[in-house]
C-alpha cells in the first residue's frame, strides 16, 4: 500500500504560497498608483508569505506519487482562494463571501457577491481580475513553468489540473510545455491589451477586461459589466478573444511552429465552431423574431451572448435575463458544453461532448450489428477504451454534483431556475445564471451554506470532478 506523504504535500503548498504572495505586489503597486490603502496588500503578503515559509520548513520525500499531486493541486486551489480573499476582508467582505469572491476569481468563473462594485477600490477590484488571469491558465502551470526541477513530479502535477480528458504535452519536458503555454496566454492578451486600448478603453479598463476576458473569466470593475461601455466594436473585439481563450491553446503552437492548418484539421475545434456559430444563428433569429430587435443588434447580442456563455466566461453585453424562455433555453444549452480541452474556458468541455455523442451513436449502431466491431476514432485515431470509460464516468459524476448541488439550494429555499442555474453557472465555472443570480445581479442574497456549496462546486468545476472529489474518499488516505 502507498500512503501519502502529507509532509510532502505541505512543503509543495508552501512554496506555491509564497509565489501567491510575490503576485499580490501588482495589485501593491496599483494601490500606490492610485494613492489607496495599501494596508489590505501588506498585510496580504506578509501572511501568505509567512504561512508558505512555515510550511516549506515541512520536509517530505522529494519524488511524489499521483495522490501528493492530485492533495497538492487540490489543497493549492483551495489555499489560493482563502489567502487570496485577505484583501477583501479590509473592505467589509465577510469571511465567506471573500473566499466566494476569490474562489470564483481564481476557478475563472467570474460569479460575485458584490453588491455595488464600484464603491470598492480600484487596486482590489484588479486584483479581483488578477486572481483570474492567473486561474486561467493555472496556478499549477505557472509553479511548474517557475520552480526548476520538477521532473516526474510536475508531470503528475500538469495531469491533475489540466482541463481535459487527456493532457497535451508540446515537449518532452513537461516544464518546457508549462513555459510554451503561458507564453501564449502572455502574447494573446497583451495583444487583446492594447486592441481594447484601441478601441477606447483605459489601460485600467482594458488590462481588468483581458485578464477576465482571456481567462474566460467574466469579472468587471463595473456593475454593468460590459453594458457600460455600449460599443459594439468593444463588444466584437472581447468575442474574438473569448473564442480565441475557449480553443485549445496548444493548437496556437501547433499552428505556428509546426503547420499553419493544424487548428483547422483539429476535430474538435471543428465542432466547437461550429456548434458557436450554430447557436448564434439561432439566437439571431428568435431575438429578432421574438424580441423583435433590429437584425444587427441581434446578432450583436447573440453571437457575444453565446460566445461568453459557452467558453464560460460571463461577461454580459445585456441583461438576458429579462429575454423569453426561447432565447433564455440556447443560453442554458450552451451552458452545458463548454470549451476546449486544453482552454482557460469551463464546462464539460467539447471534446467530451463530441465523444459522449459518438459513444451513444456507436451503443445504437451495437444494437442493430450486435457482431460488428466500429471503433470510435477522433481525429482520425481510435479513441482507447479506458478513456472512453474516463470520459462517461466524467459525464456521470458532473451531472451528479450539478443535481444534487441545484436539490441542496432548493432545499435551503432559493427558488428552483435560480438554484438550477446558479448550480450549473458555478460547477461549470460560466458566472451568471437566471433571476436571483442573472447577469445584472449577485450571489450575495443566497444563504452562506448555499454559497460554501456553490465555492465547492467551483472548485470541483475547476479541477475536473476528481481531483477534489478523491480527496474525500477514505481510500485516498489510508490505501
Amino acid at each position: 500500500m502507498i500512503f501519502i506523504d502529507n509532509k510532502a504535500v505541505f512543503n509543495a503548498l508552501g512554496k506555491i504560497l509564497i509565489l501567491l504572495a510575490f503576485t499580490m505586489l501588482v495589485p501593491l503597486l496599483v494601490a500606490l498608483y492610485y494613492q489607496e490603502p495599501l494596508k489590505p496588500f501588506i498585510v496580504s503578503i506578509l501572511v501568505t508569505l509567512l504561512a508558505g515559509l512555515l510550511l516549506t520548513r515541512i520536509k517530505g520525500r522529494a519524488e511524489w506519487q499521483q495522490k501528493e499531486a492530485l492533495a497538492i493541486v487540490a489543497l493549492t486551489w483551495l489555499a489560493a482562494a482563502i489567502f487570496g480573499g485577505i484583501p477583501f476582508l479590509f473592505e467589509g467582505v465577510s469571511f465567506i463571501d471573500a473566499v466566494f469572491e476569490t474562489m470564483s476569481g481564481f476557478t475563472s468563473t467570474g460569479s460575485t457577491i458584490l453588491v455595488d462594485i464600484e464603491s470598492y477600490s480600484r487596486s482590489l477590484l484588479f486584483w479581483r481580475s488578477f486572481t483570474q488571469w492567473l486561474g486561467g491558465m493555472g496556478i499549477i502551470v505557472l509553479f511548474i513553468a517557475i520552480l526548476p526541477k520538477l521532473g516526474v513530479a510536475g508531470r503528475q502535477l500538469f495531469r491533475a489540473e489540466a482541463p481535459g480528458p487527456t493532457e497535451d504535452k508540446l515537449k518532452p519536458r513537461i516544464k518546457d510545455t508549462a513555459k510554451i503555454l503561458w507564453a501564449l496566454y502572455i502574447l494573446i492578451s497583451a495583444i487583446e491589451v492594447v486592441a481594447l486600448m484601441l478601441a477606447g478603453m483605459s489601460l485600467y479598463d482594458a488590462l481588468t477586461h483581458t485578464f477576465a476576458g482571456m481567462a474566460c473569466g467574466g469579472f468587471s470593475p463595473y456593475g454593468a459589466g460590459i453594458e457600460a461601455f455600449n460599443s459594439p466594436l468593444i463588444e466584437f473585439i472581447l468575442t474574438f478573444f473569448m473564442f480565441a481563450a475557449g480553443a485549445n491553446f496548444a493548437l496556437y503552437y501547433r499552428a505556428i511552429f509546426i503547420d499553419k492548418n493544424f487548428i483547422l484539421k483539429d476535430e474538435e475545434f471543428r465542432v466547437y465552431t461550429s456548434i458557436l456559430l450554430g447557436f448564434t444563428g439561432l439566437l439571431t433569429l428568435v431575438l429578432y423574431k421574438d424580441m423583435e430587435f433590429s437584425l444587427f443588434n441581434s446578432f450583436r447580442y447573440a453571437i457575444f451572448q453565446i460566445t461568453s456563455i459557452m467558453t464560460a466566461t460571463g461577461f454580459a453585453s445585456t441583461d438576458f435575463n429579462l429575454w423569453k424562455d426561447s432565447a433564455k433555453i440556447l443560453i442554458l444549452a450552451v451552458m452545458f458544453i463548454g470549451g476546449c480541452a486544453g482552454s482557460t474556458g469551463g464546462g464539460m468541455k467539447v471534446v467530451r461532448f463530441l465523444l459522449t455523442l459518438k459513444y451513444a451513436r456507436r451503443e445504437l449502431f451495437k444494437f442493430i450489428h450486435p457482431r460488428l466491431v466500429r471503433p470510435i476514432r477522433f481525429n482520425n485515431k481510435a479513441v482507447p477504451d479506458d478513456i472512453l470509460q474516463s470520459i462517461l464516468s466524467f459525464v456521470v459524476i458532473y451531472i451528479s454534483v450539478f443535481i444534487f448541488s441545484a436539490m441542496l439550494l432548493t432545499l435551503l429555499g432559493v427558488d428552483m431556475i435560480s438554484s438550477i442555474t446558479a448550480s450549473i453557472a458555478t460547477l461549470g465555472n460560466i458566472g451568471p445564471g437566471f433571476n436571483l443570480v442573472g447577469p445584472v445581479a449577485n450571489f450575495e442574497g443566497l444563504p452562506a451554506l448555499g454559497k460554501i456549496i456553490l465555492i465547492n462546486n467551483m472548485w470541483v468545476g475547476r479541477l475536473e470532478v476528481y481531483t477534489v472529489l478523491v480527496l474525500f474518499t477514505s481510500d485516498f488516505w489510508h490505501s
